[in-house]
């Protein structure tokens, strides 16, 4: 029986309409034991409430981080693996101490103190006197336009964008990366949250310390030290700056589910969190609800075509340490061309569709698992979207032309107010969406890991530069020196 799939633009997505055919029907049956196993048994809210409160934050190289990968393990053992396993790495981990900011009018000496948090791989001392110069939204032409009054200034700039319809924002370490090209001295991000809310993150594209502080206010104050710009006119800051960077160690954990062949389908989220909270939406929904599909799969003792990883990384957040670390161990064994597919679930939440990221020969096969799922459960919106995005663990892979599926879901403005902050706790996750994450997700994988043939592969080395440059990730990619083609 021929497909046909038609695909609708609603309200900016494309919503994909496909009669339910025997293409699908196959898919019923599974589906719908994943359904029920996980709306009967699922342990995703449970076991992360129980992580975060009795081990915190997972940052990587810290206690806590160690405790958070041996939980992980002994989890998936207690789900019936025995193929789990510790991957370790060795990485310069980066830990924040104290940090002030003030700032007065450059003639006068009454300095106000701003509450304030450092941003990672800023350098372990620094005691910085500069005058504070605003170059916006912090994208290339921003600093393009002043780039003679930036040289030996700090740099202000905000990290969402700001009255710029229709323009692709920067990550905040390629907004450091272009502060320091050039030539500014210190780096003060606006979180773009509003209320006092602080962020932190990495600075650095690369993972490395970078030569300037950065730091991160809150819109509040942002607000206000663009106020006082405005009123008293020059303005100069003083930052104050103590870090740890240190050689540690850390573990990716990762359990395998061996298929009929060894064709691999990766599934994975980092497990990795700053410091500021428990990371309990970033990442706690995405790393637990992959151990949470682990055990579905096994309590209905699957037994797939292609050998399914579940995959928790760590150091995802100071520069995708473990999953860079994952791919170059592939790539060592030759076992990159073995894997046909990688889904990354990070700050994931329930799901309405999927992300095809750019691959349309994967628009069919993704309307048709979709119209599947909503024969399972019909509140399911199948909808779909088709755009690659950078600075997660799926990157690495993608950078080898691997090819990547993500789903599309949403997350209530409160909890995204908390990206990065010290208010990302439990108190945040929705269960019923928490549970339709792993239910969706389940399904998806389970597709990937049994259809007879995926109609994408692995891209050429320079197919995937073609494909990058199509997608529009060239210029991120260079700031991030990752781009590994002639420019």
């Amino acid at each position: 029986m021929k497909k046909i799939v038609q695909v609708v633009l609603v309200g900016g997505l494309f919503v994909l309409f496909a009669g339910f055919s025997a293409i699908d029907k196959k898919w019923e049956k599974p589906f719908s034991r994943l359904d029920n196993e996980v709306r009967k048994n699922s342990k995703a809210y449970q076991t992360l409430g129980e992580a975060t409160k009795t081990i915190g934050h997972r940052l990587t190289g810290s206690v806590n981080g160690e405790k958070a990968e041996e939980y992980a393990f002994q989890l998936l053992k207690s789900y019936g693996f025995t193929d789990v396993s510790y991957q370790p790495f060795e990485v310069e981990a980066w830990m924040r101490d104290t940090v002030t900011l003030s700032i007065a009018p450059s003639s006068s000496d009454n300095f106000r103190e701003v509450p304030v948090v450092s941003l990672a791989h800023s350098p372990v001392e620094s005691k910085l006197q500069g005058e504070i110069v605003d170059v916006g939204n912090g994208l290339e032409e921003d600093f393009e336009a002043i780039k003679e009054r930036i040289k030996g200034k700090v740099a202000l700039a905000n990290i969402n964008l700001v009255g710029a319809a229709g323009k692709k924002n920067l990550h905040r370490s390629e907004k450091t990366a272009l502060a320091i090209k050039y030539g500014a001295t210190g780096v003060i991000m606006v979180n773009g949250a509003p209320g006092k809310i602080l962020l932190t993150g990495t600075a650095s594209v690369t993972g490395a310390i970078i030569s300037i502080p950065a730091v991160c206010i809150s819109n509040d104050s942002g607000g206000e030290l663009r106020k006082w710009l405005k009123e008293e006119g020059p303005l100069e800051a003083h930052i104050d700056m103590h870090n740890i960077s240190k050689p540690i160690k850390a573990r990716n954990v990762i359990a395998t589910l061996r298929g009929k062949s060894d064709e691999r389908v990766i599934i994975g989220g980092h497990l990795d969190s700053w410091d500021l909270a428990t990371g309990a939406i970033d990442n706690g929904i995405g790393s637990f609800a992959v151990m949470d599909i682990a055990r579905a799969f096994k309590a209905l003792k699957v037994k797939p075509e292609r050998t399914i990883q579940f995959v928790l990384f760590m150091g995802e957040e100071q520069g995708l340490l473990g999953s860079k670390h994952f791919v170059s161990e592939l790539k060592k064994s030759g076992e990159i061309n073995k894997v046909s597919y990688m889904m990354n679930l990070d700050m994931t939440n329930d799901p309405r569709g999927v992300n095809a990221f750019g691959r349309d020969e994967m628009n069919e096969f993704f309307a048709s698992v979709g119209s599947a799922i909503q024969h399972v459960d019909q509140s399911f919106k199948n909808e779909s979207s088709n755009r690659a995005g950078l600075h997660s663990d799926h990157q690495p892979f993608m950078l080898e032309g691997v090819p990547i599926a993500g789903l599309s879901g949403h997350l209530d403005p409160n909890v995204l107010q908390c990206y990065h902050a010290d208010c990302d706790d439990f108190s945040l996750v929705n269960k019923d969406q928490f549970e339709n994450t792993v239910r969706i997700a389940s399904m998806y994988l389970y597709a990937l890991a049994n259809t007879e043939t995926i109609a994408v592969s692995k891209l050429s080395d320079a197919k995937t530069r073609d494909y990058l440059i199509s997608q529009g990730l060239k210029e991120e990619l260079v700031i991030g020196q990752e781009w590994r083609w002639e420019q």
